[in-house]
């Protein structure tokens, strides 16, 4: 008897569906067909556990499993349930009430019969939804994942038992109903730390502020103990909070990834992602045997991306960031595919001005000679740099700062002035396909958008030529000019605006030309 049921599988952050067809025949073998990599093979051995622990009887008959399409290689365990639900039906232990072909049926079995989570549930439900299905029956634990789809049922289960009495008439599903907006709005807020915790550094928070409030990339440099990881992890309290579609698109890569906790809904707050130096470039921008997975620049999508120590990062790590910091997606090319991952990140780096820390501080003797300055600096290349569009100096608070009972400004204040720029340049670019903010501004947008007068034209033009920058920097300083201009809510770049875009450069200075 032949029985079909339907999965699916995830390629980059998209699902494909795929069929599961079980036919029981005369002879005596099993076989499973249809390019199943290793831990769907190893299927055959569980689910024949699970059939036996819970009551039936494996069929001494030829029993053949397909997995179409057939030349989409299938990888993970979440085969089992429907391979189970299959080989029960087609050999006629159950007589099916309701026709699982209206369905997709994902599921890791246990040997006991319970299920374990899997992965991609977001994606998945979003391609069923797509091609007309009932509803998607799932492990428990990835209930509420799925539910987030509107339009499609949902039905959480513990164990293959319940889905047997389901399809036999015994027993009725419930759909997993989640309220999303009440409960994606009610924890955008809720963050632990704040930057009124962080004394002095008005020139740095200044800097994050613009950041934010463009999208910009930011590199700290300073000495050891200034504040540069205290202030990097605060950097998303003053975020833009995520729309529903950046909800569902970072939720669905944390998703494939197995990265969402159990009985998780959608991710409601920027990521950030803060990997060690010792990071490889795999995990650094993705890939891996098998399927590619996502890495830490497509993790961090639509939030930010925190390097502290950058040079200590391997060269080859940081030199294979600089196409998908500047198109914002990474391409994965493999013999038999190309997967696509999102990478619309904010890069913040941080790192001491020599590796003892103390070059160019005052007070401070620094003990390295200049030839080891250089080679620290030379560890990161300049057409990164050039991706960078602050350079930021942070230098330690002072005693007074320190112990000062005055509060500093919260983040929700600053948040409001960032959220208000971000309007004016969600006005801007409302004409736009894939331009949320001034750092995303092609060539053609930079010229339609950034006019200077004849005074900010003579101060980018004097620090060009003073410093050496590149036609890359030039455009940097702009878009940073643009957005100074927004958080003051002119209409204009004006000479103030161009002259704080020029002065977080700081890496251009010759003082680091040591």
């Amino acid at each position: 008897m032949l029985i079909k049921t339907y999965g699916s599988a995830v390629f980059g952050i998209d699902a494909i569906t795929v069929s599961i067809e079980v036919n029981v025949m005369q002879g005596t073998k099993f076989y499973m067909v249809g390019l199943p990599d290793n831990a769907v093979k190893e299927s055959q051995y569980r689910v024949e556990s699970v059939i036996k622990n819970i009551g039936f009887r494996m069929p001494r008959l030829r029993t053949i499993v397909n997995l179409a399409p057939a030349a989409l290689r299938k990888v993970g365990a979440a085969y089992d349930l429907p391979i189970a639900l299959g080989i029960i039906a087609a050999s006629k232990q159950i007589e099916l009430k309701d026709n699982p072909e209206q369905y997709v049926i994902m599921g890791e079995l246990s040997l006991d019969g319970s299920l374990k989570p899997i992965r991609g549930a977001l994606p998945m439900a979003l391609q069923a939804r797509k091609e007309g299905f009932k509803g998607f029956i799932l492990p428990q634990q990835n209930a509420r994942e799925a539910a987030m789809i509107t339009q499609l049922d949902v039905y959480g289960v513990r164990d293959i038992g319940e889905v047997l009495d389901f399809f036999q008439g015994y027993k009725k599903l419930e759909a997993t109903v989640v309220q999303t907006r009440e409960e994606f709005f009610a924890t955008q807020y809720d963050f632990d730390i704040d930057f009124s915790d962080v004394k002095g550094q008005q020139n740095v928070k200044r800097a994050l502020e613009i950041a934010a409030a463009g999208g910009h990339n930011v590199i700290m440099i300073g000495p050891p103990g200034a504040g540069k990881t205290m202030l990097a992890h605060r950097m998303p309290t003053i975020l833009p909070p995520l729309s529903l579609q950046e909800a569902l698109e970072t939720t669905r890569i944390h998703s494939v990834a197995g990265k969402l906790p159990v009985e998780a809904t959608l991710v409601s707050r920027r990521p950030f992602r803060s990997p060690h130096h010792t990071i490889s470039d795999v995990a650094l921008v993705g890939g891996g045997g098998g399927i590619p997975q996502p890495g830490e620049i497509s993790l961090a999508h639509n939030g930010v991306l925190f390097l502290d120590e950058l040079p200590e990062f391997k060269r080859s790590a940081l030199e294979v960031m600089r196409q998908p910091l500047e198109e914002r997606k990474v391409t994965i090319s493999r013999a038999r595919m190309a997967v696509e991952f999102p990478a619309g990140v904010m890069l913040l780096c941080s790192m001491n001005s020599c590796p003892c820390g103390f070059f160019g501080q005052i007070g401070k003797t620094c003990s390295c000679p200049p030839t080891l300055v250089r080679k620290y600096f030379s560890r990161i290349s300049g057409p990164l740099l050039d991706r960078i569009d602050l350079h930021v100096e942070v230098t330690p608070v002072v005693l007074s700062e320190v112990l000062s009972g005055q509060g500093a400004e919260p983040s929700a204040m600053i948040r409001e002035r960032v959220m208000a720029a971000r309007r004016l340049q969600a006005v801007r670019f409302q004409q736009e396909a894939a331009v949320y903010n001034n750092a995303q501004m092609s060539s053609k947008l930079l010229r339609a958008n950034c006019h200077l007068d004849e005074a900010g034209g003579r101060l980018l033009k004097s620090a060009m030529q003073r410093l050496n920058l590149s036609a890359r920097a030039y455009d940097r300083i702009l878009k940073v000019s643009r957005t100074v201009a927004d958080l003051e809510g002119s209409a204009h770049i004006l000479a103030p605006h161009v002259a704080t875009a020029v002065q977080y450069r700081s890496l251009d200075r010759q003082q680091w030309n040591v």
